[in-house]
């Protein structure tokens, strides 16, 4: 139950952070000075910068703290965590969404056939000890490429490249799509 509230109010705060509009002319010199305000911004995109905690928003007039943290009730704990979250949210969004577009390349990947007689050396860029792997084992798909010992995502980059290069991704998916 815990959890299930922390998450509850986390999302919530998110969305709440995202509504709030900062005015410059509401701030006062130290804070204006601290934030380096032009124009007016959303709550959550301060958030996002660095040198903005969860604590120094807060404590602008025109964000403060989500009623539920104001009442005297109010576990410690849990606002200790949805604090943290909510910050770590922020500042690292754009870094995970990042990071899940590219899991989702690489899933979209997965299956591209690699060609039988491919040549690793001519694959600019692979280590000498990626090109020696992938050369003994001979992978079939980057999929199976990726999952060789010492093949890094980078080196499945070089490959995609390649491929996409000299038109090999083409040709191999038909391959696949005829024997299929």
């Amino acid at each position: 139950e815990f959890f299930e509230r922390k998450y509850q109010h986390i999302d919530a705060e998110l969305v709440r952070l995202q509504r709030i509009v900062v005015h410059p002319a509401a701030l006062d010199s130290e804070q204006a000075g601290a934030l380096q305000l032009q124009r007016e911004a959303h709550a959550y995109s301060l958030l996002r910068r660095p040198e903005v905690s969860y604590a120094v928003l807060a404590e602008l007039g025109e964000v403060g703290l989500p009623e539920w943290m104001q009442q005297s009730t109010a576990d410690e704990r849990l606002i200790e965590q949805v604090q943290q979250q909510v910050d770590v949210q922020a500042k690292y969004t754009g870094y995970i969404e990042r990071q899940q577009q590219e899991i989702e390349r690489q899933r979209h990947h997965e299956q591209t056939s690699l060609p039988r007689d491919l040549d690793y050396g001519q694959v600019r860029g692979l280590s000498t000890e990626v090109r020696q792997a992938l050369t003994a084992v001979r992978p079939e798909t980057l999929g199976q490429a990726a999952r060789v010992p010492g093949v890094t995502p980078a080196a499945i980059s070089l490959l995609l490249v390649h491929l996409k290069r000299h038109g090999m991704g083409a040709r191999a998916r038909l391959a696949m799509s005829l024997s299929g």
